[in-house]
């Protein structure tokens, strides 16, 4: 007996670190306060305008600081319409916590509906200076009502941007129940793409240049549900609404 459960317990120790690697976790958001931490997050407001009316997408929503809780340590990023308008929150850690590098992740509840695109990903921390697509973009998790049973993982940069992004759409049965872990494994070569630690897309590039690969710099967070727009569409499920896309953590960890 002893014999047979010094074997049950190395057979359980294998399984446990064999099944997921990771590096040391550098930085992590639980979201368990009582509101965000405004030394790690923005929030960006209104529609866009002057500068990028419709956050350069034809979005509908206006963004708020009002749309969101956190309860019971979960961000709730809330989608209303209130008097014909759709009133959403979108934040970022631009300018506060930005990261080159690693395995990052979210585990994250999708909101539903048709027009609704709730989204974690990521942009080059100099956007300011040379502008989209040159920064580079991560879209870690893109999901749009439309197209149920699907996520996006995409790429931008200048020689793959908008409509010609570098990405995959995976459809995922089950994908809109319950949480799921949406991830990036980003080394100086290659970002790969994971649901729930299952590969969804790899881009691997060996002679960098400034066209192919932007993503040697830090880039930042940004969290939010657009409503419609050029990919969440027209069609928007009013019924639907309210809806919550909910965000259990974020993590960080070094290769």
């Amino acid at each position: 007996m002893r014999l047979i459960s010094k074997i049950t317990i190395l057979i359980l120790v294998i399984i446990f670190f064999g099944c997921k690697q990771e590096g040391k976790l550098v930085w992590e958001e639980n979201f368990d306060a009582t509101s965000l931490n405004e030394d790690v997050w923005n929030f960006e407001l209104g529609d866009g305008c002057p500068n990028i009316c419709g956050w350069g997408n034809n979005e509908k929503q206006v963004y708020t600081k009002t749309n969101h809780i956190l309860k019971d340590g979960f961000l709730h990023i809330k989608v209303k319409k209130e008097d014909s308008i759709y009133t959403s929150t979108r934040i970022t850690t631009a300018g506060k916590k930005e990261f080159k590098y690693g395995r990052i992740e979210a585990r994250a509840k999708l909101a539903l509906g048709k027009g609704l695109w709730p989204a974690f990903w990521m942009l080059g921390s100099n956007i300011s200076q040379v502008g989209w697509p040159m920064s580079g973009e991560i879209d870690i998790l893109e999901y749009i009502g439309r197209k149920p049973n699907s996520i996006f993982t995409t790429l931008h940069f200048q020689e793959h941007f908008g409509d010609n992004g570098f990405g995959k759409t995976t459809e995922i049965e089950g994908i809109e129940d319950g949480f799921h872990i949406y991830a990036i494994n980003w080394t100086p070569n290659a970002i790969e793409f994971f649901v729930d630690d299952v590969q969804m897309l790899v881009y691997h590039i060996e002679e960098k240049t400034e066209e192919n690969w932007p993503f040697d710099q830090p880039f930042y967070f940004i969290l939010n549900t657009a409503v419609g727009g050029n990919l969440g569409g027209n069609e928007i499920e009013d019924e639907m609404l309210p809806q919550e896309f909910i965000i259990d953590y974020i993590r960080v960890y070094e290769n």
